[in-house]
């Protein structure tokens, strides 16, 4: 139950002097006819259009946002109020507007925060600035909670730090409509986020790929390791996963005739939360037929430097101060040489995980025990090659153990064409040249089976129907994936893939 503080009563106070008055504080209706950049965007074009020495046609609008501040003075008050496109300045006064209006404001029964609808005559000021000169004025919704204030300061360094009623980092993720509310660039963030998932559509749209949808909930998980969510279907007393990956029902697509296809979605994750981590998010995964890894990966070149420069107007991208540079080529290099260069070990001379693990304790690091050698190579990847990787490189060839969907390197047994791509030292995508053999990706499952647990994060479930679809002949083909909320990351300038996630997903408030 709702228990108002001091400065809520005096606005619900308000709330009732206004109905009292016959004011209606949430009206059905608003009449708007220009935001406030299309309003500054006409009123400038009028006066550029008009002669020296000319009066300037009128131009007449209707506004509504949010009131951000207010100057009441008297019989003439000052209004700025804000909508998602900017802001811009209200001038009442008395004698333009009726006198039982205009004291709603002079009263202050109209509160900062408020949503008003203002309908006047566009001016700019003796001090320049394009206003309203309100001839109407109306109330559309009484906020009850004045927003949280954010005030900052700066440093004798330069810094800029934050402080006051909303300087609480996750206050400001569990009241999203607050920090949206009061903080200008956090809008500025979504609405780049936008301009990327616009931006990768358009690519793919014009590469000729097909946008697709999957099913969210699934009867066997796969094309990832990770531990899902389980849900139960009632009705058919079954239990579903929600997905961690859309992998094989794309691929099925393939079998089916479509030779292109990707979709942009949600994948869910039972697993931990990191500053790149969160257990919903977003996916983008294309398969394309006739080509393979290598193939992918000019593709990836070419969609990551569009990305960028449609959204940012440059194929570089300043991130935490430094400077990324989307344009071809990258860089690549295999995991073993890679590994070789940065640990000063080389993995193919230890050909089991029990020598693999004792030379990387050798090496001055612990690994959790019982793991595969794959695992213990993934490890050395993470751990000395993946922090160092800052600009755009691929990584390519990984071990098979790791990799259940990709096919063999060409003479190698224990390396398959798969790749890696890291950014700012962060794995931001995962491709491969896709195993089309039935026979070869049943065994691989079988392969999987034994080498994890039920249960385990990288346990990879038979899918029967997967079989069966290759069955009927999947042609070549190669495939990607990749986390749009890190390349958001990337683009926005965001330490935290929670300053790029509406919603993240929080403990539960105490």
């Amino acid at each position: 139950m709702w228990q108002p503080n001091r400065l809520e009563q005096e606005r619900l106070e308000k709330l009732h002097g206004l109905e009292a008055l016959g004011i209606e504080a949430y009206p059905a209706r608003a009449a708007r006819t220009h935001s406030a950049q299309q309003a500054i965007v006409d009123y400038t074009a009028a006066e550029f259009a008009t002669p020296e020495g000319a009066d300037i046609p009128a131009v007449l609008v209707t506004v509504c946002g949010r009131i951000r501040r207010a100057n009441v003075k008297g019989k003439v008050s000052f209004l700025h109020i804000e909508d998602e496109t900017g802001r811009i300045q209200l001038f009442l006064r008395v004698n333009d507007m009726d006198e039982a209006i205009y004291s709603l404001v002079k009263t202050k029964l109209v509160d900062v925060d408020d949503f008003v609808q203002a309908t006047g005559t566009l001016m700019r000021t003796q001090a320049g600035e394009i206003s309203v000169r309100v001839s109407d004025f109306k109330l559309l919704a009484k906020s009850l909670s004045p927003l949280p204030v954010i005030k900052q300061q700066k440093l004798d360094d330069g810094t800029i730090v934050e402080y006051g009623e909303f300087s609480d980092v996750e206050a400001r993720y569990r009241q999203r409509y607050a920090d949206l509310a009061v903080n200008r660039e956090v809008r500025e963030v979504f609405q780049k986020r936008a301009r990327v998932l616009r931006a990768l559509r358009q690519f793919f749209d014009e590469e000729g790929f097909l946008e697709v949808e999957t099913p969210v909930l699934q009867p066997v998980y796969g094309g990832a390791a990770a531990r899902p969510f389980v849900t139960h279907h009632n009705q058919l007393h079954q239990d579903l996963y929600l997905r961690i990956s859309f992998e094989l029902y794309l691929k099925r697509l393939l079998v089916g005739g479509l030779d292109a296809v990707y979709e942009i979605g949600r994948d869910f994750r039972n697993e931990g939360v990191s500053f790149k981590h969160n257990t919903e998010f977003t996916m983008l995964e294309f398969y394309k037929a006739y080509i393979d890894y290598t193939g992918v990966m000019e593709l990836t070149e070419r969609m990551c430097a569009h990305t960028c420069l449609a959204v940012t107007g440059s194929t570089q991208v300043e991130y935490l101060g430094q400077t990324l540079d989307f344009s071809k080529p990258w860089a690549r290099y295999t995991v073993r040489e890679a590994i070789r260069r940065e640990a000063e070990i080389d993995y193919m001379e230890y050909p089991d995980a029990v020598s693999l693990e004792k030379a990387i304790n050798e090496l001055g690091e612990t690994v959790p025990p019982g793991q595969t050698w794959g695992k213990l190579v993934e490890h050395l990847l993470g751990k000395f090659v993946e922090p160092k990787l800052i600009q755009p490189t691929f990584i390519i060839d990984y071990p098979r153990d790791i990799s259940p969907f990709a096919k063999r390197v060409e003479y190698d047994d224990v390396h398959v064409e798969r790749f890696e791509f890291y950014m700012a030292g962060m794995e931001m995508g995962n491709a491969f040249t896709e195993l089309n053999d039935p026979r070869d990706q049943e065994q691989r499952f079988l392969d999987m089976a034994r080498l994890y647990r039920t249960g385990d994060d990288d346990e990879t479930p038979l899918d029967e129907d997967y079989l069966r679809a290759m069955r009927y002949g999947m042609p070549p083909n190669g495939g990607f994936g990749m986390g749009i909320d890190r390349l958001v990351m990337l683009l926005t300038n965001q330490r935290t893939i929670r300053d790029v996630l509406l919603y993240p997903h929080l403990r539960e408030e105490k």
